[in-house]
């Protein structure tokens, strides 16, 4: 490939064309082998906010890799108490109501206040939930994390397995994504109209080295192509195995396509430098006024596309027109300078992250680390814990108990009656042949 300025190359990828790459496959690496890495997986952590029996499947492989499950809930449809009610006995799990995310122990992120007051202002805890596990992983020093999405299975021990022997060598290890493509709403409609699009890995289903990085997920759509880059472009990325998405409906509202639309432009500018052997740095205002061009040129011919899709029917066709409609509306409102300006916010917010990481260390034992996560002078979050490991030492809540207790618990559990009954109850659950919960905050 050539190197592109920062006014973009005509040099194009494998099914790439003059306004759209409909794949960045060819930034990774797909190695062979499984791998040297030395250590199995510390944790799969689980955004949700789906009703726990989406969570099974990750339940499963975390039980057969022996790894902690993280459970990171919001919405109505489930809970901390629900998972632990719902999965499996004996299951090393943490489940964590995830509030608000000015109640999260996150920095102060210029991202997000450069958005603030606009059109563009995100609406999705997302990003903050996966940047919450970042910071428990790091406090109590897993150096192994796989982030899936409750939406992803059919994933597989030995994949899972190797892309865990990848990290060390690589940054991170995605997996490709089979059954219902995984891509923005303006891309669904493109390769439903016969575009050539292929999906790119993400947060979905990613194995990280957490000791090696210090990215974050900005809170912006394609936080997870974000994650992925450093200053110069993309960190050392592999893909091994394959993953399975639920389908789902991407043009039930054109305001899902429009709450897309500055990270679909942002990500995709930059990949497209990268594309062409590019750099972040690339990604100057030049380059910026010439992607936008190409941006509404493909969006417009997308529109075309699917108004002459003679598969669709005309309701169908309406609705994909709306959605494509919403997201040249939204992108009548994208600038080269707001997309410069996001880039220096971005970049800070590295600065920021690894700042905030250093001063949290690691090492930190569970209860710490979990209370840790709550922002300064906000109440504690409320959670979970199942498995062995923490079956003789009960966490509470803030909500429940008050400040101090939960030490004086601890230091109850270490006495001779409370060693004793817990010595009666390992027996009589060996009796009983299988595990039981463990106590719950």
């Amino acid at each position: 490939m050539s190197t592109s300025s920062s006014s973009g190359a005509s040099s194009q990828p494998a099914g790439g064309d003059s306004w759209h790459h409909g794949s960045h496959r060819g930034l990774l690496s797909a190695p062979s082998g499984a791998g040297s890495g030395q250590g199995g997986l510390d944790a799969i952590i689980v955004p949700t906010a789906r009703r726990p029996a989406y969570l099974f499947h990750a339940a499963e492989l975390a039980r057969k890799l022996n790894c902690t499950l993280v459970t990171l809930h919001s919405g109505k449809w489930t809970s901390a108490d629900r998972a632990m009610r719902s999965l499996p006995a004996g299951l090393n799990l943490i489940a964590i109501d995830v509030p608000s995310p000015e109640l999260l122990n996150l920095p102060a992120w210029a991202g997000p206040e450069l958005l603030a007051g606009t059109v563009f202002k995100r609406r999705s805890d997302l990003s903050a939930k996966r940047n919450l596990a970042l910071l428990l992983a790091s406090m109590l020093g897993w150096r192994r994390i796989m982030f899936l999405d409750d939406d992803i299975t059919g994933l597989r021990i030995a994949d899972v397995q190797a892309a865990v022997g990848l990290l060390g060598t690589y940054h991170a290890v995605g997996f490709r994504i089979g059954g219902f493509p995984d891509h923005s709403v303006v891309c669904h409609a493109y390769r439903d109209a016969g575009g050539s699009q292929q999906s790119f890995i993400g947060g979905g289903a990613l194995a990280i080295d957490v000791s090696a990085s210090s990215s974050f997920f900005p809170d912006i759509y394609n936080d997870d192509w974000f994650f992925l880059l450093d200053d110069q472009g993309l960190r050392p990325t592999a893909c091994k195995g394959q993953v399975i998405q639920y389908p789902y409906d991407p043009f039930r509202s054109p305001e899902r396509a429009r709450n897309e639309e500055l990270g679909d432009v942002l990500a995709e500018g930059i990949y497209w430098l990268l594309d062409q052997g590019g750099t972040v740095a690339d990604a100057d205002a030049r380059h910026w006024a010439s992607f936008l061009v190409r941006r509404r040129q493909f969006i417009e011919q997308v529109l075309a596309m699917v108004d002459t899709d003679g598969r669709l029917d005309t309701e169908e066709r309406a609705r994909r027109i709306a959605a494509l409609k919403g997201s040249l509306g939204r992108l009548a409102h994208i600038t080269p300078e707001l997309c410069e300006d996001y880039l220096r916010a971005w970049e800070k917010d590295r600065r920021t992250w690894t700042a905030h990481l250093a001063e949290h260390g690691t090492r930190r034992k569970r209860f710490p680390a979990l209370v840790a996560l709550s922002a300064p002078g906000s109440p504690r979050l409320t959670w979970r814990i199942g498995g062995q490991g923490d079956r003789l030492r009960p966490l509470y809540a803030r909500a429940r108990f008050p400040d101090g207790l939960p030490d004086l618990v601890s230091q109850a559990t270490s006495t001779s009656r409370q060693r004793a009954a817990a010595t009666r109850r390992q027996r009589q659950l060996a009796g009983a042949g299988r595990a039981q919960p463990g106590p719950r905050s």
